[in-house]
């Protein structure tokens, strides 16, 4: 296969920061009165009105990505919601800080509907919508939101929150670098700025594309795949089966081969950049029972014994070599920001595609269990999409959603409202787009410390 070009490193980042921001700022329903402004730390929002207003306020937490006012997750989703008569606000929130913007985003975003309040009109009700990272914000504000907001609607969202998502991208950088790159194995963390983060992204890359050559790599590839909470269905291509083990492995490669450590490499700067330091670790930590863990484990045991490598010395490896320690300033700063606090106040419906490669569908077991074990597994329901990429919804798939918190908000029970079979049967009834609703139950997520 040939090696990953720095052009398509380069479009897999554009197209996901589209997707991860929105783009809709643009094609607004002509009946609809746009507005915007500053907010006292420098983040601008904006916020769509129609004419016909049904009295709900959408409040939307853009994703990662430069800091741009955005007031819904895509262009068609914003015509679609502007036309049923739903005002929509979000705030770009502090363009001063990191485009991990957790510092500021839950402050962003309560002013900006307070700011909507002011200057546009109070809204009968208000339901938070969030994407990816702005499904952690939006997590945030479900958690802090009572007499604020009244419902939630989380699509893609990283709800297990800021540590988590570094320490198992670091599991997974570690195991590549350690069997493909030893020389950046040391140099994970504590990156120096974005460029020397994109050439360790480069150089991983490529010895990812090397390794992919023989069976010892490919097994070696499947094992940082577990680590890293990896899809095995690709774009493009139909799910693997069940026992298919070497073709679960040839779709996880190519959501590598297509970019993926050309994202989450820099990205983690401006995650250590927000905090002020290495907020990840792996020093003490067990691979053997870290495997052990994930659902991919009899996947990596396979690909093991066909290539005749020894799974326990490689995992003996890892965890001799494990020696990187994070900075506890930096860990507290992430826990405080970044973190949904595990409870919700209000309800909260978490929509999320099954094969995510950057926000991987295990976050939603993780949060989950934090939720119940706050007490609140009342307020929370979450629903799957059968569909392959990071925030890959339909319009229709979104309304659906929304409708489904707002039946929770009218009747005070969410029914069958959030079930597979409602949200297919609303979502195709909208004449919106397709829809993929499935009955789906995430595995353990690997990785927590």
């Amino acid at each position: 296969m040939p090696r990953p070009r720095l052009s398509a490193l380069a479009a897999c980042v554009a197209v996901l920061a589209t997707a991860l921001l929105g783009t809709a700022t643009g094609a607004q329903a002509a009946t609809a009165e746009h507005y915007s402004g500053t907010l006292s730390d420098g983040a601008t929002w904006i916020a769509d009105r129609p004419a016909r207003w049904n009295g709900t306020l959408l409040l939307f937490s853009h994703g990662f990505g430069p800091a741009v006012a955005a007031d819904a997750p895509s262009a068609d989703a914003q015509q679609a919601l502007l036309d049923a008569g739903y005002a929509l606000a979000g705030s770009s929130y502090d363009p001063h800080g990191s485009m991990w913007a957790l510092d500021s985003a839950e402050r962003d975003q309560f002013a900006t509907l307070a700011t909507f309040r002011r200057q546009v009109g109070t809204p009968a009700r208000v339901v938070s919508v969030g994407q990816s990272m702005g499904g952690l914000i939006n997590a945030q504000i479900a958690r802090d939101g009572a007499g604020r907001v009244n419902g939630s609607l989380g699509l893609c969202g990283l709800v297990a929150g800021g540590v988590d998502l570094d320490n198992y991208q670091l599991d997974a950088e570690y195991t590549l670098a350690t069997f493909f790159d030893p020389a950046d194995a040391g140099e994970l963390v504590d990156l120096a700025g974005p460029a020397e983060a994109t050439a360790l992204a480069d150089r991983l890359s490529a010895a990812v594309q090397t390794a992919q050559q023989t069976p010892a790599g490919r097994a070696r590839i499947a094992l940082a795949a577990a680590y890293l909470n990896l899809a095995d269905w690709a774009p493009g291509q139909q799910p693997p089966a069940r026992d298919d083990f070497a073709g679960q492995e040839r779709q996880q490669y190519d959501w590598l081969a297509q970019g993926l450590l050309g994202f989450i490499v820099p990205a983690r700067w401006s995650v250590e950049q927000s905090a002020g330091g290495n907020t990840s670790w792996n020093k003490g930590v067990d691979y053997a029972g870290l495997l052990r863990e994930s659902a991919r484990a009899e996947q990596v045991a396979a690909l093991y014994r066909d290539a005749g490598l020894d799974l326990r010395t490689d995992l003996e490896r890892l965890t001799r070599g494990a020696d990187i320690t994070a900075d506890p300033a930096a860990v507290a700063h992430l826990e405080r920001t970044s973190t949904a606090g595990q409870g919700v106040a209000v309800p909260l419906l978490d929509i999320h595609t099954t094969a995510d490669q950057l926000v991987p569908v295990e976050q939603e077991s993780a949060f989950a269990e934090r939720v119940r074990r706050a007490g609140d597994s009342a307020r929370l329901r979450q629903a799957y999409v059968a569909r392959q990429g990071h925030c890959n919804f339909t319009t229709a798939e979104v309304v659906a959603g929304l409708h489904a918190v707002e039946h929770r908000l009218d009747s005070g029970r969410w029914d069958d409202a959030a079930t597979t079979d409602q949200l297919q049967r609303d979502a195709t009834e909208s004449n919106l787009g397709d829809a993929a609703f499935t009955d789906y139950r995430p595995s353990r997520m690997t990785g927590t410390r």
